[in-house]
């Protein structure tokens, strides 16, 4: 990645939540939203904190400098952990005795030769609280994770239909998933984040499905402007929505995702099927598949999958 470097200084970022996550997931016609997506995205706010330090370090040692937050393939969690910040929990994630599991990595590559701090050692004993609240069993074992299991892989990253044996599941999560952080036993130390261009952006706190699900790409845009949520595009973001409608529960919510029978994406069309199975008594919703005649597979497959 970059030759000369002598040093990785690696950084964290406290964002502990000021309420429980996982009491949202309870609301179930409301969204949950990952703590770390409720305020302005973490990318850019480190990015620049990180150039700061990094301009300051150059200017006053005359060391190169290179400042990494997400953006490369950096194995952030493992040098975080040998330098001292926390230790890698069974979920994976990095586990800090002062802040819990709410922390951001940031990483400075230098071509200074700086002395090394010890690794924090692992202090997860027992427990298998992380493991055990995962609602798609993404853990095959403690330190393993399958990201093709994980809620936050599934409403972010993957550009598909969730794949049906996952979507009960996921209930109303429409972005990321907490459970594994937010149960963690040393939260207890945690505390708030301070940094208020992370501080959660009241209008995400608990978001009705019936308001979210009506976003088209500009209402979206900007909703959630300089949000990470931004960059997973309206589309996925929907059809995310509409798995949680279809979890919901609210038969009032119907309306909504029949009137995305008609949208333009058939990832939103498909994800709109799926929702009515759940939500409609099944004559009407056979009365319902009668009527259509989509021209995508993927759309026609998922009417299949919802009559047989």
């Amino acid at each position: 990645m970059w030759p000369d470097v002598r040093s990785i200084i690696m950084l964290g970022m406290n964002y502990g939540p000021d309420i429980d996550p996982l009491a949202i997931l309870k609301m179930r016609n409301h969204a949950a939203i990952s703590v770390y997506a409720r305020g302005d995205d973490y990318h850019d706010v480190i990015r620049m904190r990180l150039k700061g330090l990094a301009r300051w370090l150059s200017a006053n040692t005359g060391g190169a400098v290179k400042v990494f937050v997400d953006t490369a393939a950096v194995m952030e969690k493992p040098l975080a952990a040998q330098g001292g910040l926390g230790w890698q929990g069974k979920h994976t994630n990095l586990v800090s005795r002062q802040f819990g599991s709410w922390l951001f990595l940031g990483s400075i590559f230098t071509t200074l030769d700086l002395p090394a701090d010890s690794p924090e050692p692992n202090s997860c004993g027992t427990c298998r609280a992380c493991l055990d609240i995962c609602p798609t069993a993404a853990f095959p074992a403690p330190y393993r994770l399958d990201a093709r299991r994980c809620i936050s892989y599934l409403t972010i990253e993957h550009k598909g239909p969730i794949p049906r044996d996952l979507r009960a599941a996921m209930g109303n999560r429409i972005y990321g998933c907490d459970d594994c952080l937010a149960v963690c036993p040393w939260n207890k130390f945690a505390s708030c984040g301070r940094e208020a261009k992370l501080a959660a952006r009241e209008i995400l706190h608990a978001p009705g499905l019936a308001d979210l699900v009506r976003l088209d790409d500009a209402q979206f845009r900007a909703l959630f402007s300089k949000t990470s949520i931004k960059r997973t595009g309206r589309d996925r973001f929907i059809r995310n929505v509409l798995i949680a409608i279809g979890n919901s529960g609210d038969a009032t919510l119907a309306v909504e995702a029949e009137r995305l029978l008609g949208d333009a994406s058939p990832l939103v069309r498909g994800a709109a099927v799926w929702a009515l199975s759940k939500l409609l008594p099944r004559a009407r919703f056979v009365a319902l598949a009668l009527r259509q005649n989509d021209s995508d597979p993927a759309v026609r497959e998922e009417w299949t999958a919802a009559l047989a």
